[in-house]
């Protein structure tokens, strides 16, 4: 059980750190529209585009990715909280 923790875990942190290099490339002008930018834009916006939808920007700041980052990282805690308990049955 704790194996597949650690490979969820891992798949949790790989796509906040994918997340995290997304934000920034949009700091960089035409880094989307590279091969990377588009493949992460792929993978990413799917996930962004709820957030996106109920969190408005303040002002030209967008917050919406700081809490999809904060909502997967709730949820790798919310998975060790599972695997332990289901491990301590």
């Amino acid at each position: 059980m704790n194996f597949i923790y650690q490979i969820l875990s891992t798949l949790l942190t790989v796509y906040s750190f994918a997340l995290i290099i997304y934000i920034f490339m949009s700091w960089v002008p035409n880094a989307r529209e590279s091969s990377i930018g588009r493949m992460l834009a792929s993978v990413c916006e799917p996930y962004l585009e709820p957030f996106r939808r109920f969190i408005p920007p303040l002002g030209m700041i967008d917050i919406s990715p700081l809490v999809a980052i904060f909502v997967l990282r709730f949820a790798d805690m919310g998975l060790l909280q599972v695997f332990r308990f289901i491990s301590s049955i």
